[in-house]
């Protein structure tokens, strides 16, 4: 099942002060021994409000009304994560300028509009979503073009498209079983997989939270790892290459607690041809 979380993106594009607010006093919390035992506290995040607000602000950026959205919040100038737009060139410089991405979890598109000036003049740019399925059913009616396209699963997608991109944004840490999705991911041997936004500790070992959205931005909650940086790299040893690693765009080294003290990190990986 796809879980990714658009309310978490979004706490992190309102004011420095609110930001600080939220990440000291109540963003994260607990140590859960299992996914159901937190699940069974929190409310969820696939509610139609989280649809219509992100479709609102993403047609206004769709449209030329609003420069940047992500995950409804609008913004005067684009905020870039200057190392997934390396990783993104890499791969198009690798393929001749060729640059089909698959964007697991990637809501209506905002990585998209966000990278497009930088990749438009490709000599092929194709970008292709994976969502929950009210997400892919609007945007099919109301965001599809020829370079931007919406499909229900990753076999969908590469039956019609050959990504040689896979990115995963924000979204490994909201996922039941993220290893597990991982192993399935590299068996499909998309030439890059890059990683982006994802809450890294520095505890040695996978944190299970729940994580309370301030209802300013939404009313909802749900779990939430932290995951081991360790672990989730000997996940790619075997067939992946890392390139290189870097810090996501927003704030870093939060302390959670006395315990926890998190991330949130990047990474490059390319496919050992043989």
């Amino acid at each position: 099942m796809l879980i990714r979380s658009i309310l978490y993106r979004a706490f992190f594009k309102l004011s420095n002060i609110f930001k600080q607010h939220i990440a000291h006093e109540s963003m994260w919390s607990g140590e859960y021994a299992s996914w159901d035992e937190a699940k069974n506290l929190c409310t969820g995040y696939d509610s139609d409000e989280i649809l219509q607000k992100c479709a609102a602000s993403i047609l206004k950026v769709k449209n030329g009304q609003a420069v940047y959205e992500r995950d409804s919040v609008l913004f005067n100038e684009i905020q870039y994560s200057w190392g997934l737009l390396a990783g993104l060139q890499k791969a198009a410089i690798d393929n001749a300028g060729y640059l089909n991405v698959l964007d697991f979890g990637g809501s209506l598109g905002s990585t998209y509009f966000q990278n497009r000036d930088f990749l438009g003049a490709l000599n092929k740019f194709q970008w292709s979503i994976i969502e929950q399925a009210n997400f892919i059913d609007f945007g099919k009616e109301k965001i599809e073009d020829e370079v931007l396209k919406f499909y229900y699963t990753i076999d969908d997608c590469i039956k019609e498209v050959s990504p040689n991109v896979m990115l995963l944004s924000s979204v490994l840490q909201y996922l039941e079983n993220p290893y597990e999705c991982l192993d399935k991911f590299i068996s499909y041997k998309f030439e890059y997989i890059i990683i982006d936004r994802t809450a890294i500790n520095t505890l040695g070992k996978d944190r299970l939270t729940i994580q309370k959205v301030p209802e300013e931005i939404y009313k909802a909650s749900y779990p939430t790892w932290f995951l081991d940086d360790e672990k989730l790299r000997k996940c790619f040893a075997e067939s992946y290459t890392l390139l290189a690693n870097f810090k996501s765009s927003f704030e870093n080294h939060v302390e959670i607690d006395e315990n926890l003290h998190a991330s949130w990190n990047g990474y490059i990986f390319r496919y050992n041809k043989k």
